[in-house]
């Protein structure tokens, strides 16, 4: 099913958290395992953001965004755990007792962050066919408002589908709108004429004559879509 949304434009490193004195841990699994399994989370700056770690890959949102991004787990020097977003760019630190990092485009040197408290895991909710066309046609008018002119998104959908392809068309759009931001975004966002987003084995951004390519992968839930950042990589190329 073809489905196409759009409109006119213009319509501190390392340190542990506060108050908390967590065991030492021996295993690098067990340095978060006192913890909520999905918990909020506040830095330094105050900047909020949700950590799930329910199914296995740990899954990071922050309030100012929409994309959920999915980590890998590496292992750091003196026994930390790296967690890397799909470019391998290093996104949290936790340390050896506990202590955790948040790394940001404000603060790309970290920011310390402290437990707030346990909260409702991060789920990709189903969506009706309108909906999804709503959804695509949100991010085309968020999309071309950052081009200053149209920008249409097109997606290529399946009931079983859908739900990845509308979160993949937002993540896409706020990749955009960062870019609008960026001097050397403009002059990429000056030949971008589309965005579209198909089913593929892998997650992966590609962009040729214009168009953005964004491919899901739906059976691998949050990381069956490339990230923001990917995206900003493959239209910057």
């Amino acid at each position: 099913m073809l489905i196409a949304g759009g409109m006119l434009a213009h319509a501190l490193p390392a340190a542990a958290d506060p108050g908390l004195r967590e065991a030492f841990s021996r295993r690098p699994a067990d340095r978060l395992a006192s913890r909520p399994p999905v918990a909020r989370y506040m830095t330094e700056t105050g900047e909020g953001f949700i950590l799930d770690r329910t199914n296995g890959q740990p899954l990071l949102k922050f309030d100012s965004s929409m994309e959920v991004m999915a980590l890998q787990a590496h292992p750091g020097p003196r026994g930390d755990v790296i967690y890397k977003n799909d470019l391998g760019s290093p996104v949290l630190r936790a340390t050896r007792l506990g202590g955790l990092t948040v790394f940001t485009h404000d603060r790309p040197g970290g920011s310390a962050a402290a437990l707030v408290g346990s909260t409702s895991p991060l789920r990709i909710q189903t969506i009706s066919p309108n909906a999804l066309f709503q959804r695509l046609y949100q991010a085309s008018a968020k999309a071309s408002k950052a081009a200053k002119r149209l920008i249409p998104f097109e997606a290529d959908a399946t009931p079983g589908s859908s739900s990845l392809v509308a979160d993949a068309a937002g993540i896409a759009a706020e990749a955009i709108v960062r870019l609008s931001n960026r001097a050397d975004g403009r002059r990429a966002l000056a030949r971008l004429n589309k965005v579209t987003v198909v089913q593929g084995r892998k997650p992966a951004a590609t962009v040729q004559k214009g168009v953005a390519r964004i491919t899901i992968a739906p059976a691998d839930g949050w990381a069956g879509r490339p990230s923001s950042e990917r995206i900003i990589l493959a239209l910057t190329d």
